[in-house]
């Protein structure tokens, strides 16, 4: 193979892959839906920033990815600094849990679609809101899921059925307002 082949080879080689340079142009690009993310999982703002800015670190100064896969992997980034943060983990206790850290609802939503009450999905436990956020929102699979929150398959189902069902159950189901989710069409 000539040198000249050899390098045209490479650099078709490195075209596939996402750069540094791709992955700040789709936090740049996708802001608002990156950092909704971040802030699902954590009900914080604080924790949700530091979640968003770590997900931009990990795909920077990470693995190769192909382009085509690197929308995702940064969601993946955000969801694995929101884990390392909160540590969700499943719950056997039936208490209520505690209120979301977040004052400006109006940021979270989004085009046209299906939707889910804010205060709703905030409200949720730790680790039924991080199944939620994962498998309905992000159409994460049980076993992906189970694999990214260090759990059993069997719990991940069990926890998106209780979400789900105190999503049901909500007193905020009030679709009036303005504090509904809409989920992106994928």
């Amino acid at each position: 193979m000539t040198k000249r082949a050899h390098i045209r080879l490479h650099e078709e080689k490195a075209n596939l892959y996402a750069s540094r340079e791709d992955f700040r142009r789709i936090f740049i690009d996708h802001t608002n839906g990156l950092y909704r993310l971040s802030l699902l999982l954590t009900c914080n703002s604080v924790k949700a920033e530091k979640c968003f800015i770590g997900g931009l670190e990990d795909c920077v100064a990470g693995n190769s990815v192909f382009r085509e896969w690197a929308h995702s992997w940064a969601k993946r980034a955000i969801i694995q600094n929101a884990i390392r943060e909160l540590k969700p983990r499943p719950s056997v206790s039936n208490s209520l849990p505690s209120p979301p850290i977040f004052s400006d609802l109006g940021q979270l939503s989004s085009g046209p679609g299906g939707y889910f009450e804010i205060n709703a999905v905030l409200g949720l436990q730790d680790f039924e809101r991080f199944v939620f956020v994962m498998s309905v929102l992000e159409h994460y699979s049980e076993h992906d899921c189970a694999l990214l929150l260090g759990c059993s398959v069997p719990e991940i189902g069990e926890a998106r059925t209780r979400g789900l069902k105190e999503l049901a159950d909500s007193p905020h189901l009030d679709r009036s307002q303005n504090e509904i989710l809409v989920l992106e069409k994928k």
